[in-house]
């Protein structure tokens, strides 16, 4: 593994890459991390499953518990067993690299949450879906690792708790890529030692790169991209998701993702090219962004929530006709009404939601996933409302 202009370090969510030096923006992506197929753990979503031959674990029992699962479906299941065959190995690379994985206790993932914590995300389709993930990772355990097993698949994961927490491993830091190795192309599941370090953002300045020749992954910087020492590297996990999907497969959420959506119903709407202009958002709606050269030197309001209600918002348009004042009024006060409404319906409002998470800095990470996750529901819905008064007087005015 090579890296370049990079040291890795505690941060504010755990270990993260950071730039040790500055970075002048070039035409080209910049290659940061280089991280051979050999220190992974690659197993592909279609049959034959495994790509390195070094880590097939053909002759050990565990090889049948894998070849038994599908590989569509059951790809976390199955990295989890890769992951604790390698940690059981003699002399292998993931024996010392599991130093660096959270514990059980540092784990932000849902499947290790009690049910007071899954009590706490205040939203039960969340809360429901993760307890049927809990089950069905303690179902496989139960199954494959009775007392009848041997020592080899028993050593392994002698209690459920282990196993979950190696499928938590598997869903939070796996990278699905499609690469190629020799003529055979596929979508692959991987865990990629140091690059599953990097942080996700909205705004990634990073990206990974299957390099075919020397059958590597590539961390790049983004072309254009200007970096500063101390500077987080990220990529982005998952485009296009909204927090409920990163809370099931990663453990955290954002107060800033551009892709959350508010379930509106009222049949109220407001004009989308008027919105768009006053908060100076340019682009195709899946491409969203902030133009900030039109906006006020000082102007902060502005963030990925507000990008986000511009998706999420009901909004009408037709051709060259414009809106009427008092009809966008109208409509605006309806939506704010349903979004009061939302808020409402939680049993704690978002600054009973900060005190809490200020007053237990010592919580178990589980408990402090799910209380940050509701506390961002309510900003979304708060941030909306203060967005539809900014653009009640901005196009009255």
């Amino acid at each position: 593994m090579r890296a370049y202009g990079i040291e890795f370090k505690e941060g504010p969510d755990g270990f993260g890459v950071y730039a040790s030096k500055d970075v002048e923006p070039l035409r080209r992506a910049r290659l940061i991390m280089e991280i051979p197929l050999e220190l992974m753990l690659t197993v592909r979503q279609k049959l034959p499953w495994m790509f390195f031959p070094d880590i097939v674990p053909i002759g050990h029992p565990i090889f049948d518990i894998i070849n038994s699962t599908n590989p569509e479906t059951d790809w976390d299941l199955r990295l989890a067993c890769l992951l604790l065959y390698a940690f059981d190995r003699a002399d292998n690379f993931w024996q010392l690299y599991g130093d660096f994985l959270p514990s059980a206790d540092e784990c932000t993932s849902l499947l290790l949450a009690t049910e007071d914590d899954l009590s706490e995300l205040q939203d039960p389709d969340l809360a429901s879906t993760m307890r049927k993930q809990q089950l069905r990772a303690l179902e496989f355990w139960e199954k494959n690792w009775h007392s009848g097993v041997s020592l080899k698949i028993k050593r392994l994961a002698r209690d459920s708790e282990r196993f979950i927490w190696a499928v938590s491993i598997a869903q939070s830091r796996c990278i699905n890529m499609q690469i190629r190795v020799g003529a055979l192309v596929q979508n692959a599941n991987m865990l990629i030692p140091y690059a599953d370090m990097l942080n996700h953002s909205f705004q990634p300045n990073c990206f990974l790169h299957w390099r075919f020749k020397d059958r590597m992954v590539e961390v790049m910087i983004n072309a254009g991209q200007r970096i500063k020492k101390g500077d987080e590297m990220t990529i982005n996990y998952m485009s296009g998701q909204q927090n409920h999907m990163l809370m099931q497969r990663y453990g955290f959420s954002s107060s800033v993702n551009t892709w959350d959506v508010i379930p509106f119903s009222s049949n109220a709407k407001i004009h989308l090219d008027s919105f768009l202009s006053v908060f100076n958002i340019s682009g195709l709606p899946e491409e969203y962004y902030h133009n900030s050269q039109l906006a006020d030197n000082g102007d902060n309001f502005v963030d990925g929530t507000v990008i986000a209600a511009a998706r999420t918002l009901p909004t009408w348009s037709d051709g060259d006709v414009p809106p009427i004042p008092s009809m966008e009024r109208k409509a605006v006060k309806e939506l704010q009404e349903e979004c009061q409404q939302m808020l409402a319906r939680f049993p704690t409002t978002s600054e009973q939601d900060q005190k809490l998470l200020d007053s237990m800095p010592e919580a178990r990470r589980t408990l402090e996933t799910a209380i940050k996750y509701r506390l961002h529901r309510k900003l979304f819905r708060e941030k909306v409302i203060k967005a539809l008064n900014i653009y009640q007087d901005g196009i009255l005015f």
